[in-house]
């Protein structure tokens, strides 16, 4: 995953009284709790070592023990200023707390408990505003959602009961339960269908029940994600992948993506989608050299063709 300054800086204005307050932290301990890898975490303290006070001088900078760090020990000083945590902003706050409702919509009733427990204490650091939040999600029954995140976790087929869209005809489909999910309001079960040998999603509200059996699931490979952008719903979209060197990375900062992955030599590999080839014409002209490879190559023909005409030829 390709990291940007969005995601940096709020992440170093958490590490560095997280730090503070763990001494000697282990290097890979620490990078799996901020959820990065240990490389990432070795860039973000080298980061560090050029932030302070104003002034620069040693003094004011803070300090990271590279000895230490070599050794997998994380070991930071001259950084008392910043002993507190960042504080969320009113419109943070509000988003969690709309998250967490949204969550307590979805929880079953073992998570439930902690997720309104959560909601309270942060609406009760807030204060007021957040009574004005209502979120509505179709998500069927707590009973319901609760057999299949069991069934989830002890890695076991189901057979559902389960109305399709007509709520005419019920059907008992036996599936390998892999996720829940929300989208546009309602919960979902991803799941692979046994007797179509592939994944569906199948909303929450219309299943009826569950039968947990004595089969363990197999594996299927990753479960797909449920669609989260409006291009998911174009027919006409198509998946186009980018080889960026280090002058196309801005991409990233501007344009949403599908996934991102770094390659050796400093290149990043986008995924995105495309609905509309004149845009994708725009993009790779502006981008020139950035761009290493695209594939499907097709997906670049016009936008070589545009260039020679406007380099007056055939190059």
């Amino acid at each position: 995953m390709a990291m940007t300054s969005a995601s940096q800086v709020p992440r170093l204005l958490a590490l560095v009284p997280y730090l503070q307050s763990h001494p000697d932290a282990d290097l890979a301990a620490t990078a799996q709790m901020f959820d990065v890898s240990p490389r990432q975490l070795v860039a973000d303290l080298k980061v560090l070592w050029y932030c302070g006070l104003p002034g620069g001088a040693p003094g004011d900078l803070i300090e990271v023990d590279m000895d230490a760090l070599e050794s997998g020990t994380i070991r930071l000083t001259n950084a008392e200023f910043l002993a507190r945590p960042q504080r969320f902003t009113p419109e943070e706050a509000m988003s969690l707390v709309v998250a967490l409702a949204a969550l307590d919509e979805m929880a079953d009733a073992d998570l439930g408990p902690a997720v309104r427990s959560a909601r309270a204490k942060l609406e009760g650091a807030v204060g007021g505003g957040t009574d004005k939040v209502a979120i509505a999600v179709s998500a069927g029954q707590e009973s319901i959602r609760g057999q299949l995140a069991d069934a989830i976790a002890a890695g076991v087929a189901v057979r559902l009961t389960y109305h399709g869209a007509s709520r005419g005809v019920a059907t008992t489909p036996v599936v390998d339960p892999a996720r829940l999910g929300t989208r546009d309001g309602y919960g979902y079960l991803t799941a692979w269908a046994h007797e179509r040998a592939g994944w569906r999603t199948y909303r929450l509200d219309r299943i009826v029940a569950v039968d947990p059996l004595e089969q363990a699931t197999t594996d299927h490979g990753p479960a797909p994600a449920l669609a989260s952008g409006w291009l998911d719903d174009r027919p006409d979209a198509v998946e186009v992948t980018l080889d960026l060197r280090p002058g196309g990375r801005w991409i990233t900062e501007y344009h949403p993506l599908v996934a991102t992955e770094e390659l050796p030599d400093g290149l990043l590999r986008v995924r995105m989608r495309v609905a509309d080839p004149g845009w994708f014409r725009r993009l790779l002209l502006r981008l020139g050299p950035a761009v290493a490879r695209v594939d499907p190559p097709q997906a670049a023909a016009s936008a070589i063709e545009a260039a020679r005409e406007a380099l007056g030829g055939d190059r």
